[in-house]
């Protein structure tokens, strides 16, 4: 078959921007599409922490291009750089008047009129370079537009007859919401009657809403959480619209790129290891103890955190449990993240009440991160929803049991451990309260004691795959269902 030519849309891409997992994924999702042959053009924003940073090259056909935007006419360039581990070209968006700032994201008052311009320069790029698309994909809030700019502002243009678009939700969380008096500077006051009417009334564009309206197709990051976001408590008010659509939702979950988290080749931990050797889990296990001051002792499990500490992730349940288990068993806790500063100072103290069972770093260190999944030997994640997680297979990589809620992709890349037929992964609970969660603990430590389930949870664990070399297939699947045949 033919290769697809894929126009691939993103406020971050790793390791150029990132704040979170959906720059890990557009990055690797762009590199695994580029290794099976396909035309990918990956669209980013040139923000002010790329300065100096890599090796840009400006495309002399893309330079100094205007683009209306309400009353003000703003001007973009194009230049291109290597994506690490790839001969892929980014195309990093330079528009100094939105992108010239302190942060990724801001609280700025044209925070909308960045990523529309990120949307229309990308379509943009595609005219004046006569590069027809046969997917648009799309990736949250910040370039849902496009699917209605298609429709209406690029709808005269043959160049994209045949192109189809993907929206995927990383975060139904956010949806991009801005006044109804916007509507001028993103190019759709004439536009109103493609919008939701009763948005209008009420004085407001939903940029998430509306390009769950109108993409080809939604795809969301794991399964369980493409059928959660169709209910009232995950669906954030959006739930009615994804039932309607629910034939083109689709759930895949997110790849986990093994030539960075992999045991074996890992040059960020101290000891290397495999699953038919673990002596050096064990030896970055003492290690991290001695690094952090805690008592090591090796039938101690060690449990591991990696993660923004926020209400999403499930740390409200943790100040009712955590104590008590310290005091009653003899285990260990790292924990790395920063967020909110309530779980900081819970942290934080927790960490001076035990100083040789608790430590903590703030903030987020990606040799360490990668040390702790190596260290440990469980790996809690509490997650009052969580749309794919990528923590808790990173851990199976490493022979780190998971302890997750069920939820989102925790739900579908967790099995259930089962101590009679010595099956499952890891342990799950339902219920979001401290005693579920230190009931799944307690099955956790129970297995732990016994040598021999615990090394059948390691083994069955490191068994599993969940590389992008997998996960890219889905997506060519679904981009080729869309595409019209010629």
């Amino acid at each position: 078959m033919d290769p697809l030519k894929i126009c691939l849309v993103s406020s971050e891409v790793a390791p150029f921007a990132k704040t979170g997992g959906l720059a890990d994924v557009t990055a690797a999702l762009a590199r695994h599409l580029h290794k099976k042959k396909h035309d990918v053009r990956l669209v980013m924003p040139f923000y002010r922490r790329l300065r100096g940073q890599y090796d840009f090259t400006p495309l002399a056909q893309l330079q100094d291009i205007p683009v209306r935007l309400g009353a003000r006419t703003y001007h973009f360039s194009v230049s291109t750089a290597k994506l690490p581990k790839s001969k892929l070209d980014v195309y990093f968006v330079r528009c100094p008047d939105l992108y010239d700032r302190e942060g990724i994201y801001t609280q700025d008052e044209d925070e909308h009129l960045r990523f529309a311009l990120l949307s229309r320069a990308a379509l943009d790029m595609c005219q004046w370079t006569q590069w027809a698309p046969d997917i648009v994909h799309c990736n949250d809030w910040h370039t849902a537009l496009m699917p209605l700019y298609l429709k209406t502002l690029y709808a005269w243009d043959k160049l994209f007859a045949r192109t189809r678009t993907v929206l995927t939700i990383h975060n139904i969380g956010y949806q991009g919401v801005v006044g109804s008096d916007k509507l001028g500077e993103l190019g759709l006051e004439s536009e109103k009657r493609f919008l939701y009417q009763e948005d209008l009334d009420e004085g407001r564009v939903n940029f998430l809403k509306t390009g769950i309206l109108y993409a080809h197709a939604l795809t969301t990051v794991s399964v369980t959480y493409a059928r959660e976001i169709q209910g009232d408590e995950l669906g954030m008010g959006l739930d009615a619209l994804l039932r309607k659509r629910s034939d083109s939702l689709f759930g895949i979950v997110n790849g986990v790129d093994y030539d960075e988290w992999n045991p074996k080749s890992d040059k960020l931990i101290p000891h290397r290891f495999n699953e038919r050797d673990l002596r050096g889990k064990e030896a970055n296990k003492q290690a991290l103890c001695e690094k952090f001051g805690l008592e090591f002792d090796a039938r101690a499990p060690l449990i591991g955190v990696v993660s923004r500490l926020t209400a999403q992730k499930g740390f409200e349940l943790l100040p009712d449990i955590l104590p008590v288990l310290l005091h009653r068993d003899d285990v260990r806790l790292v924990v790395l993240g920063n967020g909110e500063e309530r779980y900081e100072n819970y942290f934080n103290w927790l960490a001076g009440a035990f100083p040789k069972k608790v430590a903590f770093q703030a903030g987020f260190d990606n040799p360490l991160a990668h040390w702790i999944e190596a260290a440990s030997d469980m790996f809690l994640m509490p997650s009052r929803y969580e749309p794919c997680g990528l923590n808790q297979m990173y851990s199976l990589r490493y022979g780190t049991v998971p302890i997750v809620r069920r939820t989102g992709g925790l739900a579908d890349t967790v099995a259930p451990w089962n101590a009679q037929t010595r099956e499952g992964t890891g342990f799950l609970f339902d219920e979001f309260t401290p005693e579920a969660l230190l009931e799944a603990v307690r099955r956790a430590l129970a297995a732990w004691r016994d040598d021999g389930a615990w090394s059948q949870l390691m083994q069955n664990g490191m068994a599993r795959d969940f590389s992008w070399e997998h996960q890219v297939d889905e997506y060519i699947a679904l981009y080729r269902k869309l595409v019209p045949a010629h």
